[in-house]
């Protein structure tokens, strides 16, 4: 196969409901038009508008599902918990099922005729650097590949590929939960932690939604499930006793880092503990894909890394700034804090459950820290309860400022934007964060020149 677009009749007589029209469902919507389905589509928030020069699409809210082949819902929108939305319950009462892009992704391809290989990647923590970097080592050693889902591109949005050609996707818990006949060749749990326990009811619900990775695979598949959790350790076991073949990876396995540890060593990009997990399940997974060692190492060391993911923002009179806004948790600060011995730590805005207590054993690490938004009282006192030094600037751009000035002052090396916290009182998201900072760095960096 060579044609990179599917088949204009792919879905010629099939009818889909799509709910919900962000980034994700306006893609499907285009892409079953394309492929000849009927679609009627419907936000709530942001209705749509009838085309008249396409009349296999209706724009009108869903009321009956009779007839239809599925319901595709964006994943912010739940089918069970909290509460589950009308649409969803007619669909459960019609016996529609409910699916995600990626399902219809899947089945697109094989309807295509495409031999083109999966990759599924989940967990609580790494999703997006896993993907990103296995799809960097498909793509260095030649191989078609096609990387979305939840990172960047929608899963329906992608190319149609050739039988050679490998999709990378990142798949959220939302997404997992609504697949069917989705088969991947190799997938990944990286780790699970405590989260979306509203969606998923409490930790047992979770995980059973990140195990539908592995759904449909077969003992010719590879299961990479990295262990250094108890729930996935527990995982791994009860997979490998179903005959299922299982990597089992460790950050402590001395055998697994060494293989690695040498291109490791030249790839600034993937600091820290965490992207050694990351770095290995992406090299079991180009193993079992068909990459070498010298493709695999090429890809490691050449990887450019994600924005917005401990970064290098810019450099002023010696010091460091690192953009690390997509931590939006503490367990994803504290990957960043275990990174450097000494930082001015700028964080802050909306507090997760917890607030910033987990992070309490690296305060030593903490030359000042610097607080922005809502929930900066919060986080001011519980550093201040363990003696932290710490000022609430209010805003990014006070911060960014104090933050040189206390670095040159305190000889820290390293000033991190890893806010722990969400970005929506002050930023439509943690992208917009990390452009605002970069943005003020650049700024600061003309204002210090000579």
């Amino acid at each position: 196969m060579t044609d990179c677009t599917f088949p204009t009749d792919l879905f010629a007589g099939s009818r889909f409901a799509v709910a919900g029209l962000g980034r994700n469902g306006s893609a499907v919507v285009r892409a079953l038009l394309a492929m000849g389905a009927e679609v009627q589509a419907w936000d709530d928030k942001n209705p749509p508008e009838a085309d008249p020069a396409q009349p296999r699409f209706t724009a009108a809210p869903i009321e009956t599902l009779a007839g239809l082949d599925a319901l595709i819902l964006s994943p912010g929108i739940p089918h069970v918990l909290p509460a589950p939305h009308p649409v969803a319950v007619r669909a459960r009462d019609a016996d529609v099922p409910i699916l995600s892009d990626a399902e219809i992704l899947f089945q697109a391809v094989r309807r295509a005729g495409s031999k083109a290989r999966f990759a599924a990647i989940t967990g609580t923590n790494g999703k997006s650097t896993t993907t990103a970097l296995l799809a960097h080592m498909l793509e260095k050693a030649g191989r078609p590949v096609a990387a979305g889902g939840n990172l960047g591109t929608a899963s329906l949005a992608l190319p149609l590929l050739p039988d050679d050609g490998v999709y990378v996707i990142e798949m959220s818990s939302y997404m997992l939960e609504r697949l069917s006949s989705f088969h991947a060749d190799t997938a990944c749990l990286l780790n699970l932690t405590p989260d979306h326990l509203d969606r998923h009811g409490d930790m047992a619900g979770y995980a059973a939604a990140k195990r539908h990775v592995f759904d449909n695979m077969t003992s010719a598949d590879l299961a990479v499930i990295s262990i250094d959790d108890d729930h996935c350790r527990a995982i791994a076991q009860d997979y490998a006793a179903q005959g299922l073949t299982v990597a089992a990876l460790s950050i402590n396995d001395e055998e697994s880092v060494t293989s690695i540890a040498a291109p490791m060593r030249e790839a600034p990009t993937l600091p820290g503990a965490h992207n050694l997990q990351n770095a290995l399940a992406a090299t079991a997974m180009a193993r079992h894909l068909g990459l070498d060692e010298r493709a695999i190492a090429e890809g490691l060391r050449s990887y450019p890394g994600l924005p917005h993911r401990q970064a290098l923002a810019g450099v002023i009179d010696g010091v460091r700034f690192i953009n690390d806004s997509k931590a939006t948790n503490a367990e994803a600060a504290q990957k960043a804090l275990l990174c450097y011995d000494k930082v001015i730590w700028i964080a802050g805005g909306t507090a997760k459950s917890g607030g910033i207590e987990a992070l309490t054993p690296l305060f030593g690490r903490i030359a000042q820290a610097l607080l922005i938004g809502r929930d900066a009282p919060v986080l001011e006192k519980t550093l201040k309860d363990h003696h932290v030094a710490v000022e609430n600037c209010g805003t990014l751009e006070a911060a960014t400022v104090a933050g040189l000035a206390a670095a040159k002052a305190l000889a820290a090396p390293v000033v991190l934007l890893s806010p722990a916290c969400a970005s929506f009182d002050q930023f439509a998201s943690f992208e917009a964060r990390g452009a605002r900072f970069v943005d003020i760095l650049t700024r600061l960096r003309d204002s210090e020149a000579p």
